[in-house]
């Protein structure tokens, strides 16, 4: 039963990574995989917490998104970066939100600020390289949680296997200790 149980919350964990595209959490690092080389990604929104995040953004707003370049290869490059709305067609068709030409970034930090004006559904888009040989795609959401009604049923049905598997583990305890109390009063 308790395999079960690391098993179920394992799985939680990895709807949480699924549901985010290029981005993961590695060693409380976010980063950003374009083509063999990794950036590590961070956003910012100034709110009441100054709210840090890594994946989709809280809420509409000012918003800075940092992106260090964790691979000092991509220093030597020509990096693009852009912010697309997504649509059911192809990206390169999608409406552009912001964009940064591309250009070389000595220091390894490129930063972007960004009112974002509306809640949604947006795709970040970084190309390095002349061409844009390398190119990473990841899909963020804006004032709204991520995988909407699917990722709370999904959310649901682990909590549902995780209570379930706790009911029959204090069950299966408390009938040890019955059948315990019980040998102890026969002798």
């Amino acid at each position: 039963m308790k395999r079960f149980l690391i098993a179920a919350a394992f799985s939680w964990t990895a709807l949480g990574a699924w549901a985010h595209g290029g981005l993961s959490m590695e060693q409380d690092m976010c980063k950003l995989s374009v083509g063999p080389y990794m950036m590590h990604f961070a956003g910012y929104q100034e709110d009441a917490q100054r709210t840090e995040f890594c994946e989709d953004i809280p809420h509409k707003g000012p918003t800075i998104i940092v992106l260090d370049m964790v691979d000092l290869t991509l220093r030597d490059m020509p990096v693009e970066f852009r912010i697309v709305r997504k649509t059911d067609g192809p990206l390169d068709a999608a409406p552009v939100v912001y964009k940064l030409p591309p250009a070389t970034y000595p220091r390894g930090t490129l930063m972007v600020r960004h009112d974002f004006m509306d809640d949604g559904d947006y795709v970040g888009l970084v190309y390095a390289g002349e061409g844009q040989k390398h190119a990473s795609v990841f899909p963020f959401a804006v004032g709204k949680p991520r995988g909407g009604l699917l990722y709370y049923f999904l959310g649901a049905i682990a909590l549902l296997a995780l209570g379930m598997g706790g009911l029959a583990l204090g069950r299966q305890r408390l009938h040890k200790d019955i059948a315990k109390q019980a040998d102890q009063q026969v002798h």
